[in-house]
């Protein structure tokens, strides 16, 4: 099998995922998932698709991810693997779509409005 690659995104993050066979060695921006991703619900949140399919100690994963946090990251990271996985087998979407794995999550945070202190946030009223 050759390179896999998924992208996936979520809020401002963007998140390029590249797939080979391998020994289950995760890499994201050159450091190890571990490293770069802190928190163990984090992680799992990443390699959840894999988990599903019990190939996490089949490919190496090289990730490439930017912007936003890093909870949107995890997540976008989440997409871009389960899109490469689909890419390499078909019958895999099935599954991944029902868990809403290959879901983009469409919610954007919301202008300022003028005359507002923020989206939905007005200035103090002061009647005297």
């Amino acid at each position: 099998m050759e390179e896999k690659l998924g992208v996936g995104r979520r809020k401002r993050a963007v998140a390029s995922v590249r797939l080979r066979k391998g020994s289950g060695k995760v890499t994201v921006n050159g450091r190890k998932h571990d490293e770069y991703f802190p928190l163990d619900f984090q992680r799992e949140i990443m390699l959840s698709p894999l988990k599903k399919f019990e190939l996490d100690s089949t490919y190496d994963i090289l990730v490439s991810v930017k912007g936003g946090g890093v909870e949107a990251q995890a997540t976008a990271v989440r997409l871009g693997i389960s899109r490469a996985l689909v890419s390499d087998d078909e019958g895999k979407r099935g599954e991944l779509k029902e868990l809403g794995y290959l879901t983009r999550d469409p919610r954007r945070k919301e202008r300022k409005k003028y005359g507002q202190r923020g989206a939905r946030a007005k200035f103090q009223f002061s009647k005297r």
